[in-house]
């Protein structure tokens, strides 16, 4: 993500809750890095941008040679008269733009409500035998029920297998004119209900950006937290070598704030979900690339239809993201990155990682190039939990695989989870 401006004392809960309708740029103040310093970063920042954009186009290329032998391959075995091409085109394109929203697969209940999240309850009539688990999905443009995909691709399903029955997830609703004025603190109050609602502590788990606000709330409420597991979640957002942090140095060393105010702007004062989408597009091309180009190659194939819509469906589904909340969290972790710093104020108060002294779980993607492994590991050597406590674990997928990866779902977050679940007693009724 790209640098952007901050909230005017968003220390101050509800700060902008006051605003006049039309008005919300006055809460924001520029904070823009100096000069020589915002160019000495861009410079690193534009190598690695270099290197990771044409090593994006090599392989997008290889994509299409790929898919170009295979179509020939076919043709030669089954040769394909003028008619057939132009009805595969056809059906191809209708396939391409073929569009429904996406669902939640698993059985479950709306507890509440609220005008930025609603809680869902999969508990399915489950005893209040073993401490509650809260889930806090991505929050990066797309739907929340990418942590219950599929039946067969579930984080929830996973979570309830693994004798967490009481499970419930925050579902984040796409940023309106009403909400556009959200802050951080507005998160912390809605993720505050939803325990007050299941009736903590909780086991807590985040999921990429749900993972550094469940972070964030764990230091807040220690309280509150039996057990602590994050996935794919950016903690240090400057270590390894990650093209949002190195595009964030790059735009703020060249422009500061500017360009993402103005793309918060010309939302409405809302980040439209398909500015999001078109970045992570960009960030990884030939994985575009190669799955059009492999519908092309299986139009004649079901189950293929199936799972590419199933994914598609989800991916291509955006929704805003609160135009202030967007230019806080750029600025304060993606560009200063204030959190491991432990600069960070939310609510009036400093966030302290070491604070956070529950056993404490991670699980990175080996290729995850949104969240590499060090941005998350980084936690471990922040927070107050014993070393004894601490478990970490590496998948060999990518970033999405983490939350509905047959591999992730099935190797790795069970062990994990029988663990949390070791750790939370039963509950008195």
């Amino acid at each position: 993500m790209p640098p952007a401006t901050t909230v005017a004392d968003s220390s101050t809960h509800g700060v902008c809750s006051w605003l006049p309708e039309g008005n919300w740029e006055v809460a924001m103040r520029t904070s823009e890095p100096t000069t020589a310093h915002g160019l000495a970063a861009a410079g690193g920042a534009a190598a690695l941008l270099a290197g990771h954009t044409a090593a994006g186009a090599a392989r997008s290329l290889a994509e299409i040679a790929a898919a170009t032998a295979q179509l020939w391959t076919r043709s030669a075995t089954e040769p394909i008269s003028p008619a057939r091409a132009v009805l595969d085109g056809a059906h191809w394109g209708s396939q391409l733009v073929a569009r429904r929203r996406p669902r939640w697969a698993s059985p479950h209940e709306i507890v509440f409500e609220a005008p930025i999240a609603r809680l869902r309850d999969f508990s399915q009539g489950a005893a209040a035998d073993v401490v509650p688990t809260l889930v806090l999905p991505p929050q990066a443009g797309h739907d929340s029920c990418i942590v219950d995909f599929s039946p067969s691709q579930s984080q929830l399903e996973t979570i309830r297998a693994a004798g967490l029955r009481r499970a419930f997830a925050l579902d984040w609703v796409g940023a309106t004119p009403r909400t556009r004025h959200t802050i951080v603190e507005d998160y912390i109050d809605v993720i505050d209900r939803a325990v007050d609602a299941i009736g903590g502590p909780v086991n807590l788990i985040g999921d990429c950006q749900g993972g550094w606000l469940g972070a964030i709330y764990a230091a807040l409420r220690p309280e509150r937290i039996n057990t602590l597991t994050l996935a794919g979640a950016p903690i240090d957002f400057h270590a390894g070598d990650a093209t949002i942090a190195a595009s964030t140095q790059l735009l703020s060393g060249m422009w500061g704030s500017a360009p993402y105010r103005t793309l918060v702007t010309l939302g409405g004062g809302n980040m439209p979900g398909q500015f999001v989408l078109a970045n992570f597009i960009g960030m990884q091309p030939e994985a575009e690339v190669g799955r059009q180009l492999q519908l092309l190659a299986h139009l004649d194939d079901s189950e293929h239809l199936d799972r590419y819509h199933a994914f598609e469906d989800w991916f291509k589904h955006t929704q805003d993201i609160p135009g202030i909340f967007y230019l806080w969290l750029v600025e304060h972790l993606f560009r200063n990155n204030e959190l491991i710093r432990g600069e960070l104020r939310v609510g009036g108060g400093r966030v302290d990682l070491g604070e956070i002294t529950c056993p404490l779980y991670l699980l990175a993607g080996e290729t995850d190039h949104i969240t590499p492994p060090a941005q998350l590991f980084a936690a471990a050597e922040s927070v107050g939990t014993p070393r004894g406590e601490i478990t970490s674990r590496t998948s060999s997928g990518g970033h999405l695989g983490l939350f509905m990866g047959r591999e992730a779902l099935r190797e790795h977050w069970p062990v994990l989870l029988a663990d949390v679940r070791a750790h939370s007693a039963p509950c008195s009724p």
